[in-house]
């Protein structure tokens, strides 16, 4: 049968790490390129090497063979250097004096193997050989970790011409980062139409309340603090700025315009209104793939509390003239490097934990709330346990239909789909994840003049707070009841939704949500989160934790009693929405009816 063979185990050589000559992987339709190219070139590997050998292009003979040789870098030997066959499981690391030795199979037609070469902190490396090649020498260069603050990041569409992924990207949430309107009227105090509430301010500086009757168009933080940036920037807008990561001061606003007007050493800072070009693409593909660290706390795991965003992230920009592109693959060669961080829960960390409202020092901070702590919570979760749990990339970047990360005309590999992540990254903009998030059971019985509902919500699908992110989403249960002509039954006992839920203030249910209460208005939940605030209630549901409710309404005369519940995902109270003129549906996450015969 023309094929290579699979080796699973090969007596004396378990060591060297073989598991297959080629992994022959089942290929689906790919999106198509933004644009086809002229000519086809090895993308993938940005090298000049051929194309490794299919599955069906030689006669395999069970003859056991080896490609061994060295790797080295200017200094000499590099060891625990990952090798491999590219695009398959064969692979070893090198030892003490950089020698490694690949097990594969002799053929009678043997095909051209493209070796790579790969260790933390260097380009990918690559050679090519033949199966009993004993010589092969690959050289591995080391990239520098410094930042040049001067790199202009390319646009992402430049990768949509080789990428599948460009076009998931495009509609991501991280995508729109810079341009949501939720964000853009929230952070101009403004609502979608441009329309901005006038304030006055007292003699402190703080915004009087609004005389009655004055459109009231929401908060801003533009509109409290004119002559301040903020730190939104550092995460919606990360590339807007060549601005050093560890300038702290430039990237969180902590300055006033005149206190920068004064000083050369401190900056404006990021204005996140306005942008253009790749500044306005929010978490680009050039921005992603160049973050090569991300600094954590190493007392509680956590970015720093003072260090928002990108002030928690080092960045590699490289020097003109040079280029990088950090990855998931340890195969890559020219001027890609496999990132293991990219897989882990905490390169999402510095921009899903913020704490505001407390005093910051160089790098913590005194007092504050967290208001946005997604990454904490996977992290105080049974998700982050290295054996039985799953990162944040299990869930929001799963594997892939088709068998690419390179279009196949722009010379990708054949690779397994499973490990190609898809970078539509779902979120609350995703029905089907949002409806896949919790559980709900619910059961209703008839005593007497009463009739008793129950209804449990169990967090067993997410591996953070439902809901998670900023506290402004809401997720609601609504439960009614009603009689055989459709009128709705009194509720005798049992929580109801409180005024800020808008239209469905009063009617039996349960709010999960963190509330936050602006200490200058009073107003709770509150939006305005970089006034000083404080946290009322937080009844959202942690990983596998069950919530429990009991409703009590009045039975009519006869006949069956209808019982509805549901439960909503809101993005925000509904008097801000109105405000703002945001105008996203309810997600309806789970929905019960159970009919009840209620006797005579």
């Amino acid at each position: 049968m023309h094929k290579l063979l699979i080796i699973a185990v090969l007596s004396g050589l378990i060591a060297l790490g073989t598991v297959a000559c080629v992994a022959p992987y089942p290929v689906a339709p790919v999106p198509a390129p933004v644009n086809s190219p002229a000519e086809p070139t090895d993308a993938d590997t940005e090298a000049t090497l051929p194309a490794m050998a299919t599955a069906e292009s030689v006669d395999a003979i069970p003859i056991a063979d080896e490609i061994s040789g060295f790797v080295f870098d200017a200094d000499g030997p590099v060891k625990n250097a990952t090798v491999r066959i590219q695009a398959t499981e064969i692979m070893t690391t090198t030892g003490d004096d950089g020698a490694f030795k690949l097990v594969c199979l002799a053929v009678s037609e043997p095909p051209t193997l493209t070796v790579t070469a790969w260790s933390l902190g260097y380009y990918g490396g690559a050679a090519n050989a033949l199966p009993g090649d004993d010589s092969v020498t690959i050289d591995l260069l080391r990239y520098s970790t410094e930042d040049n603050v001067d790199y202009q990041f390319a646009p992402s569409e430049t990768c949509g011409e080789c990428h599948p992924s460009y076009l998931e990207w495009q509609q991501d949430a991280h995508a729109l980062s810079a341009t949501n309107p939720r964000f853009l009227t929230l952070y101009q105090g403004t609502d979608v139409h441009g329309n901005r509430t006038r304030v006055k301010r007292d003699a402190a500086g703080l915004p009087l309340p609004l005389e009655p009757g004055q459109p009231d168009y929401g908060p801003g933080l533009r509109i409290d603090y004119p002559d301040r940036t903020g730190n939104c920037a550092a995460c919606h807008t990360p590339a807007a700025s060549n601005l050093e990561t560890t300038n702290t001061c430039g990237w969180a606003g902590c300055h006033t315009n005149f206190t920068a007007q004064m000083s050369d050493e401190v900056p404006y800072g990021v204005n996140p209104s306005d942008l253009k070009g790749v500044a306005a693409e929010g978490m680009s593909c050039d921005f992603c793939h160049k973050i090569g660290n991300v600094i954590l706390n190493p007392q509680d795991d956590l970015p720093w509390a003072a260090r928002p965003g990108v002030t928690s992230l080092q960045l590699f920009r490289p020097e003109e003239g040079h280029d990088l592109f950090l990855g998931s693959f340890d195969d890559v060669s020219g001027h890609d490097s496999f990132l293991p961080l990219q897989e882990e829960s905490a390169f999402c960390a510095p921009c899903h934990h913020g704490i505001f409202g407390g005093v910051a020092g160089s790098h913590d901070m005194a007092g504050g709330v967290a208001v946005y702590d997604s990454y904490g919570e996977w992290l105080d979760s049974p998700y982050s346990d290295p054996e039985t749990g799953q990162t944040c990339q299990n869930c929001h970047m799963p594997s892939v239909d088709y068998a690419y990360y390179v279009y196949p005309e722009k010379g990708g590999l054949e690779r397994d789909p499973k490990r190609i992540h898809n970078h539509l990254m779902p979120g609350i903009g995703d029905e089907y994840l949002m409806q896949n998030a919790v559980s709900m059971e619910t059961s209703a019985k008839s005593s007497g003049d009463q009739v008793s509902v129950e209804v449990s919500i169990s967090n067993d699908q997410t591996g953070h707070h439902v809901p998670t992110g900023t506290p402004l989403r809401q997720m609601l249960l609504v439960v009614t009841a009603s009689d055989s002509e459709g009128n709705r039954l009194a509720l005798v006992n049992g929580p109801v939704l409180p005024g800020w839920t808008g239209d469905l203030a009063g009617q039996a249910g349960h709010y999960y949500v963190k509330v936050l209460k602006d200490r200058w208005s009073g107003e709770a939940p509150t939006a305005a989160y970089w006034r000083e605030i404080e946290l009322v209630e937080d009844t959202r549901l942690a990983a596998f934790e069950t919530d429990t409710n009991h409703f009590t309404f009045a039975a009519p005369d006869g006949g069956p009693v209808t019982v509805e519940a549901r439960l909503l995902y809101r993005r925000a109270p509904q008097e801000l929405m109105i405000q703002k003129g945001w105008t996203d549906p309810d997600i309806i996450m789970e929905e019960t009816t159970i009919v009840v015969p209620v006797s005579e």
